[in-house]
Formats: structure tokens, C-alpha cells, sequence
């Protein structure tokens, strides 16, 4: 990732995700406003490197979420007050609570293991960050 602090990080993953057209481009600004609104409540930089922004908006129909790796580290504002490294965004539709708390405890458990953490931190491609994600889950 190119940012180098959480807005511009959320920005970032968001633009990604119209890009790939997991996200309509009219929805992009609703949706980082779910996003800002819940970043602004309590910061969602977990520590140890990691931060899960995330959200529910009435204009997805399925979970779309986007991973992000910093290698200069982003400032978020997090538990531990250290740099985040790893930034896994995802967006719920609206009135799916378990999905969401599912999908949150999911991303949080993975991240919490520190082998998983050290593969993403040297892998050396997107794919090969995907295949970790494929084969480790």
C-alpha cells in the first residue's frame, strides 16, 4: 500500500474494490462514509500490525472486502499505538449482524497467528499473499 495513514488507507482499498468492480463507483462515496462513521467511534487498528476496517451498507448484496500490506507501516491510531502493517477492509450488507461478527472474528483470528503474519510479511506477490490467505483459512 501506498498510504501512510488510515484514511488514505480505507481510500485506497475502497478504490480498489470499484476498480475490480466489487463496488459501483456511485456507492463508493456512501460507502466510505459507513466506513468514517465507524472508524470514528472506536479505531479498528487492533495492534500487533493490524488494523480491520469494516462496515455494513444497504448497497452490497454479498461481503466484498480487500487486504492491504504496508511495508513503511500506516498510522491508525491503533490498541497498541504501533504502526499497522496489514489492513484487511471488508463491507456486510446491511441487517446480516452474524455475518458481520463472524467475518470479523474470522479475519481476527487469522491475523492473530504469528506465523501467518511473518508469510504475508515476506511474500513476494499477490498471488502468493492469496494462496497464504487460501491455504491457511
Amino acid at each position: 500500500m501506498k498510504a501512510t495513514e488510515r484514511w488514505a488507507a480505507i481510500v485506497e482499498l475502497i478504490d480498489l474494490l470499484v476498480r475490480l468492480g466489487k463496488i459501483k463507483p456511485a456507492d463508493r462515496d456512501p460507502i466510505l462514509t459507513a466506513l468514517r462513521q465507524r472508524e470514528e467511534t472506536m479505531s479498528t487498528g487492533i495492534g500487533f500490525g493490524i488494523a480491520i476496517p469494516h462496515c455494513s451498507s444497504d448497497r452490497l448484496d454479498e461481503v466484498v472486502a480487500a487486504f492491504g500490506r504496508s511495508t513503511n507501516g500506516i498510522e491508525f491510531d491503533a490498541l497498541d499505538n504501533a504502526p499497522v502493517q496489514f489492513v484487511v477492509l471488508f463491507i456486510v450488507p446491511k441487517n446480516q449482524f452474524q455475518t458481520h461478527l463472524r467475518t470479523l472474528a474470522s479475519i481476527a483470528k487469522f491475523l492473530n497467528d504469528r506465523s501467518v503474519r511473518e508469510s504475508l510479511a515476506t511474500a513476494k506477490s499477490a498471488e502468493e499473499i492469496l494462496s497464504i490467505f487460501r491455504d491457511r483459512s
